[in-house]
């Protein structure tokens, strides 16, 4: 077995008598080994982490943004190891693995320069007779300890979206990456120590998943962040009780393209947006709505485009689309695939696996009930369908039970303003694909992709509590 990395517990490192392999998903090597938290250890992590609260929310605001850009500055530092370490646990091609570090960069820098604007607001109260003589002010205060759950698609930059806030909110927290890619999240736990962090503060677990769960319920946390699938999110919302829940679930993202787009720029992007990362984004696109004059030719760009994809070893500069994270999830795609084939669809391009490489897969004439088109994929799959007017293809996104993002690619004023006003969605992107993301805006979903909203400045507010002073100046 390959050298094994320790957790960390309260700022200390710790081993254990569980160890777990660490495999890459294009050729099953070893190329790492962590040791596995145990009960004992999520007790001490949450008990110090209840402790540590008391030192984080009286960190000064400069002091949370001086360590957040320490982070920032140490992440690109080591910016190529993370990005081979990201390569080789999650199979994510090496161009996207130091796009997500670049990101992850950023994210925390953004995260020092809300830390700066944390503040509040004077309300005026003699807006009525009863408010004569008094003075009002809020504050944002630290929420409370939060465990925070992150999945292995995005195993540097999802945590940075809980863990910046985190600090910038001056709370604690408890980490728990995802069992296929925790090296990243453990090199992450070395440069927030190194930035000056207070070590009890922090705690990164990479444990089996009834114990995450434990934590999730468990009242001694304020607040859960948690990003992984849709049955899960719930499930633990379901038993969070009265902790504060910030959920970011699945999606099967549909894109429009009306008559009047691009449709060299649209395809182009399209499959950007569909086969980036094997499709294992959850913003990817999944459904494609053409409206029928120039479905077409629209069909012919795409799968063009899509047939020149270049798929393979994820270290390869150029590959687009590499292996899925595990033989579980290539026999759920390629099982959705032959389900769908066996109920009519029209396989247009690709549908073939060899071990955990899917090809770039495109269908047609996909019933919407079908699990294909119904559920978050997750996999190298587009489904194309034309529509008639605008409002058939708004209503053909909303026929979801996600509402993530959705792209909508036309030049036409009064159809963006009706898109924006009906598609149900957390947000609707213009002439791009829902797929696109920059680390600073309002990010969340609603039906069942989630609940509340990611961005530095948004997530601060999610993780602290509003607290109004009033002052009655009139003299005794």
């Amino acid at each position: 077995m390959a050298d094994k990395r320790k957790f960390l517990v309260g700022g200390k490192w710790r081993i254990s008598s569980e160890e777990m392999e660490v495999l890459n998903p294009y050729n099953g090597e070893v190329v790492g080994a962590v040791y596995r938290a145990t009960a004992d250890d999520i007790e001490v992590a949450t008990t110090t982490a209840v402790k540590a609260w008391e030192t984080t929310r009286k960190l000064p605001l400069f002091q949370r943004a001086e360590i957040l850009g320490k982070v920032s500055s140490g992440i690109e530092k080591r910016k190529e190891e993370l990005a081979r370490t990201i390569c080789f646990e999650a199979g994510k091609p090496i161009s996207q693995a130091r796009a997500e570090v670049s990101r992850a960069v950023n994210t925390f820098q953004i995260g020092a320069e809300e830390a700066k604007r944390i503040g509040g607001e004077l309300i005026p109260l003699d807006l009525h007779p009863r408010g004569l003589n008094r003075v009002s002010i809020t504050r944002r205060y630290p929420l409370g300890p939060v465990i925070a759950i992150s999945p292995f698609n995005f195993p540097l930059n999802l945590i940075a979206h809980k863990m910046a806030p985190c600090i910038a909110s001056g709370n604690s927290i408890v980490l728990k990456p995802s069992s296929a890619t925790p090296l990243t999240a453990l090199i992450l736990a070395e440069i927030v120590l190194e930035a000056g962090f207070p070590p009890p503060a922090l705690s990164v677990l990479p444990c089996r998943p009834a114990l995450a769960e434990k934590m999730a319920v468990d009242g001694r946390f304020k607040l859960l962040t948690f990003t992984g699938s849709s049955d899960v999110g719930w499930r633990l919302k379901g038993m969070a009780g009265k902790k504060r829940t910030l959920l970011e679930l699945g999606g099967n993202a549909g894109v429009i393209v009306h008559k009047d787009a691009d449709l060299d720029y649209a395809a182009e992007r399209c499959v950007t947006g569909g086969f980036s990362f094997a499709g294992q984004i959850c913003i990817s696109v999944q459904r494609v709505y053409v409206q029928e004059e120039v479905y077409p030719a629209f069909q012919e760009k795409f799968l063009t485009k899509v047939r020149e994809i270049k798929t393979g070893d994820p270290r390869d500069e150029g590959t687009l689309s590499g292996p899925v994270i595990d033989d579980g999830a290539a026999d759920r795609i390629m099982e959705w695939i032959e389900e769908a084939r066996n109920h009519g669809a029209t396989l247009l391009t690709g549908g073939e696996r060899d071990g955990r490489m899917i090809q770039p897969t495109v269908l047609s004439d996909v019933d919407p009930s079908l699990r294909i088109s119904c559920r978050e994929v997750f996999g190298p799959v587009v489904l194309l369908a034309p529509y008639k007017d605008f409002t058939e293809a708004v209503a053909k996104v909303n026929d979801s039970v996600y509402g993530l993002q959705a792209g909508v690619f036309t030049k036409d004023v009064k159809s963006i303003f009706y898109a924006f006003d009906e598609i149900e969605v957390g947000g609707i992107l213009i002439n791009d694909i829902p797929t696109w993301r920059i680390d600073h805006m309002p990010y969340g979903g609603v039906k069942d992709s989630g609940m509340g909203r990611e961005g530095l400045k948004y997530a601060i507010k999610e993780m602290t509590e509003l607290r109004l002073l009033i002052v009655n100046l009139q003299s005794s």
